[in-house]
């Protein structure tokens, strides 16, 4: 009902004029300030609700709708009076000449623009077509119009007569082209430099999730555009809505239907960014399909967005909005034409009044811009009030009417001067070259500008210089506009960056200043993404059926991270770091390498130090009872050798439990095989002894020579240095070396000794197997020769466990890594050492110690 109730007053505020002339198109307003040499304007801030024209009655008769005034575009007629009457005054430009101007409108409406342009060019006093029938008017260029269909229209009719065009509306490149439009200048740089820009806004802010909202009849070229750079860079469109380019109150039911999907769009909680495209009639609409939708604002929170406006929209309201207010658009950003401030422009609007200024326009616009009217017989007092003509501009808020020139105006402003330096190259004394030499005012032709306007440049009042690219586009970019709302219904605009389009690719657009956004973002960055981003430790997985930027969040697997939002995957981290529990980042992982004070060590080298010192002990007993038969009878130089190995054997697993270097690693693989070497060459020397020995004791034996050191000696010595041999060539050709194992653990790096040439490594380990072989197979045939003295039985127990430990080294230490496979090597030493000790030496020292009566001769020889 409030809805129906709004349209039904808008309706009601349009009512019928007729207009009195007799012309059989007439035109409703014009301005016209005679001068020497003339310029045109063609401006656009009146609309008219057109009738289809059906040839039932005269055309004069058929009455126009009261108009609708975009009452701050009135400021574009006064640019033009401000800038002719500047140059009328400065003494140093086209002295002698009085400048003037016609300034008519287009009434956004083809049927007119093309009314409006005849009449610029042949009408004075009254109108003719084609014809000039008296001098008083002497056209020389023509300003406008605010958009490239307007413009489009004027130069249709002005190509003809070859009559410089300065439009102050964004042209696109392709338009520009296609038209061909010789006699056309452009005030404003090309509207393609707003897309890569607006792509650079979004980049910047990090906007992937778009909404846009474009004219019906503007739309399709522009989204053919934008689209492609839109998906290169990664940014998708939540919705593309189409809006009429005007309100047409008799289409009830589709304007109440696009109205509805309008005002579904803005509600949506994803997108926070719109971007919009079209005129400033944009804003026009969005703001009443707001007021329709929440009349009594209740639901103004849910409207929070940032709003990106291209050029030329600009922030307006029409007479019957005036209550209405902008704060749906506070902290907008848009796309103006750059612009300053001009000197002087300000105090000449705040003297504007309907009875100093003779404007054909200024009774509609003051009507409107103060809701009230001036007392006439045949109009009906639709308005609050009676005007006064003395009402202060100043006091009306800016979406009605802005004392500061805006972008728009600037460019007028400087079309009206740079058409005004061309007629005064143009008329400059006959001191210049030949092809420049001076024009007579009266035989001065319009198409005779083009080759001074193409090469004006200058400096305006505002120090800034003015001059056209290729002779067709002026250079100037645009300023990024922030606009700041107050309750009062007026705004404030703030720069705060400019579009720089001759910048380096990728930096044309520079923010400058802060950003002041709508209150409801609690001045936080504004979010506009398809579904909440993907914090580290997860990463985006395309959602099916869905575009590409809407995703999925998927935890990183095992080993992987992601540290920073919305990834695209995870990735593992470098070699010597390993993930966080959250996975969202990498640790250093620690350096670890099997010592002294871990457990595990401390254990083993207890253990080692324990045999090291019973060992000694061994050694001590046999050297201090070295002259007992038990002790000689056991070949003393061997076992003297043994023991000693044996001590080195345990020492040796010392190496590996100290931090794993150069040094380290070339000594202990190549100490304990060649120690270990020695220890069972010494038990084979000892088996080959006793089997010697016992059969140098039968009668006619030769073997009684063998008998002695000179065996013993051979045997170990000969064993002892094929394993260093196999050591050297180790150490030569391919050495162990200290190494960082990164993988084996994830948390940690292990230091350890990569062994160079496994083949040489385990060349030692067989010939140390080979050997102990060996050693078992001689004291397994021996150990039942009928002798007290033979060790053979001891030997062979010994030589089982030895060959027990290492058989079950291999898989051990082939299935562990780290600091694991050097603790089972460490154990396999230290068992495999204790076993050949506790079998051959710990019987013989509990004799000793414990039963020395049964170590003597006679008792040996009992026994055998």
């Amino acid at each position: 009902m409030k809805m129906l109730f709004l349209l039904m007053f808008l309706m009601h505020k349009v009512v019928t004029l007729r207009c009195p002339s007799s012309e059989a198109f007439p035109v409703p307003h014009e301005w016209f300030q005679p001068g020497d040499l003339v310029i045109g304007g063609m401006v656009s801030h009146i609309f008219y609700h057109f009738y289809e024209i059906e040839f039932k009655e005269h055309p004069s008769l058929k009455p126009y709708d009261l108009p609708l005034v975009i009452t701050k575009f009135y400021q574009h007629v006064l640019a033009v009076a401000f800038a002719v009457k500047e140059i009328n005054e400065d003494s140093k430009i086209l002295p002698n000449i009085t400048l003037g101007f016609h300034i008519y409108d287009s009434y956004y409406n083809p049927r007119l623009t093309y009314r409006t342009t005849l009449d610029l060019l042949f009408k004075s006093q009254e109108f003719v077509p084609n014809y000039k029938c008296d001098t008083q008017k002497n056209l020389m260029a023509i300003i406008g119009g605010l958009g490239a269909p307007t413009s489009s229209f004027m130069s249709e009719s002005i190509n003809l007569f070859k009559i410089p065009q300065l439009t102050y509306g964004s042209f696109a490149q392709e338009e520009f082209q296609s038209t061909k439009l010789s006699s056309l200048y452009c005030m404003v740089p090309n509207e393609d430099y707003q897309y890569m820009a607006v792509i650079q806004l979004f980049l910047h802010f990090g906007w992937r999730w778009i909404g846009v909202f474009a004219f019906e009849t503007k739309g399709e070229r522009f989204l053919q555009k934008l689209q492609p750079l839109l998906s290169q860079n990664g940014i998708c469109l939540a919705f593309i809505q189409k809006i009429p380019q005007r309100i047409n109150l008799e289409d009830f039911p589709e304007l109440f239907v696009s109205i509805s999907i309008t005002s579904y769009k803005l509600i949506d909680q994803k997108a926070s960014a719109f971007l919009v495209y079209g005129e400033s009639f944009t804003i026009v609409w969005l703001r009443t399909v707001v007021v329709l939708h929440d009349p009594e604002n209740k639901e103004s929170a849910l409207f929070r967005k940032v709003w990106i406006l291209m050029n030329p929209i600009d922030f307006i309201l029409t007479g019957f909005q005036r209550g209405w207010d902008l704060q749906l658009f506070h902290g907008a950003l848009s796309f103006t034409v750059h612009s300053k401030e001009v000197k002087g422009f300000k105090e000449f609007l705040q003297v504007i009044k309907p009875s100093t200024h003779k404007s054909g326009f200024l009774q509609d616009v003051w009507q409107q811009l103060f809701d009230c009217i001036f007392s006439k017989a045949d109009l009906p007092s639709i308005f609050s009030g009676t005007c006064s003509g003395e009402e202060n501009l100043e006091n009306l808020p800016a979406p009605l009417f802005e004392l500061q020139m805006t972008g728009q105006s600037y460019s007028i402003y400087n079309a009206v001067h740079a058409v005004a330096h061309s007629l005064h190259e143009a008329v400059r004394p006959k001191s210049q070259p030949r092809e420049n030499q001076r024009i007579e005012i009266p035989n001065l032709q319009p198409w005779q500008l083009h080759k001074f306007l193409q090469e004006v440049s200058f400096n305006n009042s505002a120090g800034e210089r003015v001059f056209f690219k290729d002779r067709r586009e002026s250079p100037g970019g645009f300023d990024i506009i922030n606009m700041i709302t107050f309750p009062n219904r007026s705004f404030q605009r703030v720069k705060v960056g400019k579009l720089h389009p001759s910048a380096l690719k990728g930096k044309e657009v520079v923010i400058e200043n802060t950003i002041i956004w709508h209150p409801g973002f609690n001045q936080v960055l504004p979010v506009s993404l398809c579904n909440d981003p993907c914090s580290p430790g997860y990463w985006k997985k395309r959602a099916e059926g869905r575009v590409f930027c809407c995703y999925d969040c998927v935890p990183c697997s095992e080993g992987k991270i992601s540290n920073q939002t919305d990834m695209d995957d995870c990735f593992e981290c470098s070699q010597d770091h390993y993930p966080n529990k959250e996975k969202k980042g990498c640790i250093l992982k620690s350096v670890v390498f099997l010592t002294f004070e871990e457990t595990l060590g401390h254990c083993l080298a207890s253990v080692a130090f324990c045999f090291f010192f019973l060992t000694t002990w061994a050694l001590g007993i046999f050297i201090k009872y070295r002259e007992t038969p038990i002790v000689k009878v056991n070949n003393r130089f061997l076992t003297y050798i043994l023991l000693v190995s044996l001590l080195l054997c345990f020492l040796s697993s010392l190496f590996f439990l100290s931090q794993p270097g150069k040094v380290t690693c070339l000594l202990r693989q190549s100490m304990f095989g060649i120690t270990f070497s020695v220890a069972i060459s010494s038990v084979l020397a000892k088996t080959i002894t006793v089997v010697v020995a016992f059969m140098a004791t039968k009668p006619g034996s030769q073997m009684m020579r063998w008998v002695g050191k000179r065996l013993a000696f051979c045997t170990v010595l000969s064993c002892s240095l094929f394993q260093v041999c196999i050591c050297i060539l180790w150490l030569l050709i391919s050495p162990p070396f200290p190494e960082l194992d990164m993988h084996s653990e994830l948390q940690e790096m292990i230091l350890q000794c990569n062994e160079g040439s496994a083949f040489f490594f385990f060349c030692v380990l067989g010939y140390m197997g080979i050997l102990a072989i060996a050693s078992f197979i001689v004291a397994f045939l021996a150990r039942k020769l009928p002798d007290s003295f033979n060790e053979a039985k001891f030997i062979t127990f010994s030589m089982l466990a030895f060959c027990s430990v290492w058989v079950s080294f291999f898989p051990a230490y082939l299935s562990t890594k780290g600091k694991a496979m050097v603790a089972v090597e460490v154990f396999s030493i230290l068992s495999s050492s204790a076993a050949l000790l506790g079998c051959i030496f710990l019987p013989k020292c509990y004799i000793i110690v414990f039963w020395p009566e049964l170590n003597h001769r006679k008792q040996l020889m009992k026994r055998n």
